[in-house]
């Protein structure tokens, strides 16, 4: 009997060794991969900035493109533009997106949330060149080009991430707060706008500001909507206007070496926009998982 149980530790001690190194070895590879993730996006981000440093100026910010002839010029007319399109898409987006989130989350039967979800999915997955011929064949055609049909189209790309955020968001509300509102005698609808919506709204901007990050650096369906514009700062949004990621384009095919240079630094503008909104909704994120676990 001791000859077994010495065989038994003697075997329990190599199965624990063999586990403890390969588990060593899974935490060696994902540690590996993670640091080669960040090492790219290091890469990326460095070799864009040292690109486009020379031609990062207040007169790149604050003035249009030079016309022919003329040196020098900026890109306001683009981040207007950009700010406009990307702002009015947002606004389209986000209210209809939390509704659909609340309909499919609190009030849809189950066959009806079900197809809503595979909806949104499929919806997620469409290329953003289809959406811009969409776009294009339902609005522009016949009537012109226009920042709020860029902004239309940018809102159907932005529309399923917000709503599909938004329903992993109410998901993670518990079940207690809403029985403990129906058990005071609030309505359902009461209970939704009072309690769960309140309680959700970090999530929600988290989804949101994701949503918004995607959308500044579309560009197909802005050919396509309002690519043909003045070299003209303009709000309006019924006018045409120069978005960041197609004067990207613009740039690139120039034979100019000043203006490749102009375009390496608005990616690199571009670039650091998405940097801060992602890791502005990580914060977001983590603010919200804390309030919840509260």
């Amino acid at each position: 009997m001791a000859v077994d149980s010495g065989r038994y530790a003697l075997t329990l001690s190599r199965r624990t060794r063999r586990r403890k190194l390969v588990n060593l070895l899974m935490q060696s590879l994902a540690t590996i991969a993670a640091l080669a993730a960040v090492a790219v996006l290091a890469l990326v981000i460095g070799s864009v900035a040292q690109r486009g440093a020379s031609a990062l100026s207040w007169d790149f910010f604050t003035k249009t493109a030079a016309t022919f002839g003329q040196g020098g010029g900026g890109v306001a007319n683009a981040l207007v533009g950009s700010f406009v399109i990307v702002g009015l898409g947002t606004a389209m987006a986000v209210p209809v997106g939390i509704l659909i989130a609340l309909y499919v989350s609190e009030f849809a039967p189950p066959g009806v949330g079900d197809l809503a979800r595979l909806v949104l999915d499929v919806l997620n997955g469409l290329p953003s060149i289809i959406i811009g011929i969409f776009v294009y064949g339902l609005l522009v055609i016949g009537s012109g080009q226009a920042a709020w049909k860029g902004s239309f189209a940018l809102a159907i790309i932005m529309l399923p991430l917000v709503a599909r955020a938004t329903q992993e968001v109410l998901a993670l509300v518990p079940g207690t707060l809403r029985e403990g509102a129906l058990a005071l005698g609030a309505s359902r609808w009461r209970t939704v706008l009072g309690v769960v919506l309140p309680t959700s709204v970090g999530g929600i901007l988290t989804g949101t500001v994701l949503a918004v990050a995607r959308a500044a650096g579309e560009t197909a369906p802005l050919l396509f909507t309002t690519s043909i514009a003045a070299n003209a700062v303009t709000w309006d949004p019924r006018q045409p206007v120069l978005s960041i990621p197609y004067d990207i384009f613009v740039l690139s095919e120039s034979a100019d070496p000043a203006d490749h240079a102009r375009a390496w630094a608005l990616g690199f503008v571009l670039i650091s926009f998405v940097l801060v909104t992602s890791l502005t909704s990580r914060l977001l994120l983590v603010r919200y998982r804390k309030r919840l676990e509260g």
